[in-house]
């Protein structure tokens, strides 16, 4: 790939967290009293929420306070676009800052998929950890559930969370934790996959 096409593939996304950075970097120059340190970046990322489903955009019954306080202690956006309107692509180009088909998420991924988000691709966690950072994701993650295609393949230091969506099951080939806790009668011997019996991850290993 030539380096004109592959610059032009990475989006604002990537560029609005340098520039954030260089902005900090900026301010902290001026003030001659401040000691020179990188921000605390926090990406929030959910599913299926509205607007006012939170307290700092109005929300009269759902209480978010710590939330509120983020937003007013930072900086609160009033305008969001995302590069696809499903759970993987949408992941898929906010941590690359590329179109989610050339990335090659361009659907849901299900357990029985055996693709993934390339480890080749950089996002912004691998960014953030060359310049020093300590990165980790928790929550869904659903680019790939396979080892190479896993948030700590992705320049996330650690991941705690669930591999797909709520609604899906366990892909029987998973890797288990020693220290596994199996519930509802499971076990490694009688392991059984039903809808709704989503897997809760440590790194790389199923918990």
């Amino acid at each position: 790939m030539c380096p004109s096409l592959k610059f032009f593939q990475k989006s604002y996304i990537m560029m609005a967290v340098l520039m954030s950075l260089n902005t900090s970097y900026l301010c902290a120059q001026k003030s001659p009293n401040r000691t020179l340190h990188p921000p605390n970046l926090i990406i929030i990322f959910t599913d299926d929420q509205g607007y006012e489903d939170l307290g700092c955009f109005g929300a009269p019954k759902i209480k978010t306070p710590h939330i509120d306080r983020m937003a007013k202690e930072g900086m609160r956006f009033t305008d969001f676009y995302v590069a696809n309107s499903v759970c993987s692509p949408s992941r898929a180009a906010l941590l690359t800052g590329c179109y989610p088909d050339r990335v090659g998420i361009s659907n849901v991924l299900f357990p029985r998929h055996k693709e993934g988000l390339n480890p080749a691709e950089t996002t912004i966690a691998d960014v953030l950890k060359a310049k020093g950072y300590a990165t980790m994701c928790v929550g869904k993650w659903h680019i790939g559930h396979k080892p190479d295609f896993l948030p700590t393949r992705h320049g996330f230091h650690s991941y705690y969370g669930i591999p797909y969506s709520n609604d899906m099951d366990l892909d029987r080939s998973a890797t288990f934790a020693n220290d596994i806790i199996f519930r509802e009668g499971q076990s490694r011997e009688n392991l059984k996959t039903k809808k709704d019996w989503v897997p809760l991850m440590r790194n790389e290993e199923v918990i």
